[in-house]
């Protein structure tokens, strides 16, 4: 999710960058060329982190940040363990 404290301008340049990016990722996997492709997934990274997608968090309300981090290894441990083993991608 985007900053909502950006504003509807800054956010709206960040997307169209962002949309670019993606477009350049596309363009260079067509082309077969892993040096643009790179080039093209930092600037994808860039426009996310200025977005506030990426990055540290922009929300100022004491929650951590526990993206990127498996359930059972949070504070939401107890509450995953007691999931149906189903609930949670098992078999």
């Amino acid at each position: 999710m985007a900053n909502p404290g950006l504003g509807d301008v800054k956010r709206g340049d960040f997307v169209g960058r962002l949309m670019g990016a993606r477009r350049a990722v596309r363009d260079a996997r067509k082309a077969a060329d892993p040096e643009a492709e790179a080039t093209a997934h930092r600037a994808v990274d860039e426009v996310k982190q200025a977005l506030g997608a990426r990055g540290p968090v922009w929300w100022g309300y004491g929650s951590p940040d526990l993206n990127r981090y498996r359930a059972k290894s949070t504070l939401y441990a107890d509450w995953y363990a007691k999931l149906a083993r189903s609930d949670h991608g098992g078999v």
